[in-house]
């Protein structure tokens, strides 16, 4: 059984993560809209960049209902970003993927992403698997990609 800790210490860590969590968002979203995407379909448009998808897992992904993730994809494929596919294991099932369009997009929205990169930057490569090994850590059987 995991003991919940209520110390300066840990509050102060858990102030933090919401302030990086905070202020990824809110450059995600100034992102986006550059590209005239909310923060959902961009998010989406970059889970796709690196797999097609059955929707039902970009809703796990997302943490979002799969009537939530049809409409999201419609959107994208209205604008030439996202098309569905077949998955070439299960017929019956529809995969998103992105378009090349979108693949492009994706790309930019990535490059434009440099609030975290300048701090990573100054921390050495161990300092960084550290940091990454500590929120695979915390995250447990959610740090999935």
């Amino acid at each position: 059984m995991a003991t919940t800790r209520t110390d300066p210490l840990t509050f102060e860590v858990v102030q933090l993560i919401g302030s990086v969590v905070a202020r990824y968002h809110e450059e995600y979203e100034r992102a986006a809209a550059e590209h005239s995407l909310t923060g959902a379909q961009a998010r989406l448009l970059g889970l796709l960049s690196v797999e097609p998808l059955p929707m039902r897992r970009i809703a796990r992904k997302l943490k979002c209902e799969p009537s939530n993730v049809t409409g999201i994809v419609d959107r994208l494929e209205a604008r030439g970003l996202v098309e569905r596919r077949p998955d070439p294991d299960d017929r019956r099932v529809k995969l998103a993927a992105p378009t090349a369009s979108g693949l492009a997009t994706a790309k930019l929205l990535r490059g434009s992403l440099d609030f975290a990169r300048e701090p990573l930057a100054e921390l050495s490569d161990d300092e960084r698997r550290t940091l990454r090994d500590l929120l695979r850590r915390m995250l447990g059987d959610d740090a999935e990609l």
